[in-house]
């Protein structure tokens, strides 16, 4: 992988990292989304559309609200999908769900860490935030987005290192049962994962039966197909 195609994942994976809170905050971190362009920038669309796909279920059992903790998904999917690459059939998905699962909640932590720091910027600035100082406001606003820019990098590029010693190491180390075992092993876990989350989104009552006749269609229409 060339040199030129690193940069341009850091670079995408830092945009996506910010895109969850900062800016600009047009729905590019959703995995399906983050993990296609990666997929497009490695020329290898079909592996970038999978891992999407397996991380978009395991986004929906998150609920972001407040400062709940939660595993970001995003650059996540970026390092997936670089893990992935080059790699033919279920290794492929298995040693991409395995990096992408580890840099989801380094992820995480980092954004935990970043609210911290934050905090701490805002409470130093507070005497002048209170006096109506927009410098102060201004400055406030941009370190978050700079601190959370240079995490996003971080993680990014943290996961896509991991991406390159996994797909040196695991390819050699697992058995193709292995490696079938632990493909099916991430896909079950991200069908729960969306299942749990979707029926926390459905809820009760009508909207739960529309979604079963929904789900029901689907599945037949997929299997006549």
């Amino acid at each position: 992988m060339s040199l030129d195609v690193q940069l341009a994942l850091l670079l995408w994976g830092t945009l996506v990292g910010l895109d969850l809170v900062s800016v600009p905050q047009m729905m590019i971190a959703r995995p399906l989304v983050a993990a296609t362009v990666a997929g497009l920038i490695l020329g290898d669309v079909e592996t970038g559309l999978r891992l999407g796909v397996l991380f978009e279920l395991f986004q929906l059992d998150i609920l972001p609200v407040g400062a709940v903790r939660y595993p970001e998904y995003g650059p996540a999917s970026v390092a997936a999908v670089s893990a992935g690459h080059l790699l033919v059939g279920p290794i492929s998905l298995g040693v991409g769900a395995v990096v992408g699962l580890f840099v989801g909640m380094v992820g995480g932590m980092a954004i935990h860490a970043m609210r911290r720091r934050t905090a701490r910027a805002i409470q130093r600035s507070a005497p002048a935030l209170e006096a109506g100082d927009t410098g102060a406001l201004i400055r406030v606003h941009v370190g978050g987005i700079v601190r959370d820019g240079a995490r996003a990098a971080l993680v990014t590029a943290s996961g896509l290192a991991l991406a390159w010693a996994a797909r040196i190491v695991l390819p050699g180390a697992l058995t193709p049962r292995g490696a079938g075992v632990l493909a099916a092993a991430a896909t079950g876990a991200g069908i729960a994962a969306g299942t749990a989350g979707a029926l926390r989104l459905v809820g009760y009552g009508p909207n739960l039966r529309w979604f079963a006749v929904g789900l029901t269609g689907g599945a037949i229409a997929a299997w006549l197909r």
